[in-house]
């Protein structure tokens, strides 16, 4: 999904390794935030790499997000393009490596901001987002923890409210 050059809503990428964890659960958390709250959004996910492309997301994370009431069932990872960085207004990585890799790859001219997700936490400035893959289920419960948090600060930045 694309941002829309004729309508001021914030077009926001989230963006982890795979594309099969953490930045489908954010992007499943910020589509659920952002409805709750009425606020129009272009919502995305990406990963650095490459090796899951088309694939669903982890079905430990399809269900940590089911039992919150998110259906991410139909997601599919896709890699982070050059044109992200010129279609998105804010790049979101889950953790340093993916933010370094995606500096690398930023065009010159991007127009996207990148920063860690969680730096729009208060009190989570630097911090990563709890990676599961490797770990118990429970830790999608974590992670879900983080990209809730995550999705809560960006409904008040882009909220009624904030303008």
């Amino acid at each position: 999904m694309r941002k829309d050059p004729e309508v001021s809503s914030p077009a926001i990428l989230f963006l982890c390794l795979g594309n099969i964890c953490r930045s489908p659960l954010a992007e499943g958390a910020a589509r659920a935030a952002f409805a709750r709250a009425g606020i129009a959004a272009t919502i995305d996910s990406a990963g650095t790499g490459d090796w899951h492309v088309g694939h669903p997301p982890d079905r430990r994370a399809q269900a940590e997000a089911q039992r919150r009431g998110v259906d991410i069932a139909g997601l599919r990872a896709r890699q982070l393009s050059q044109s992200d960085f010129y279609d998105f207004d804010l790049i979101l990585a889950a953790d340093t490596e993916n933010l370094r890799e995606a500096r690398a790859l930023a065009p010159p001219d991007a127009t996207a901001e990148l920063m860690l997700m969680l730096n729009l936490v208060r009190g989570r400035m630097g911090n990563s987002v709890a990676d599961p893959y490797y770990g118990a289920d429970d830790g999608f419960a974590v992670t879900w923890g983080d990209v809730d948090a995550v999705a809560a600060a960006l409904v008040a930045r882009f909220g009624p409210s904030s303008g």
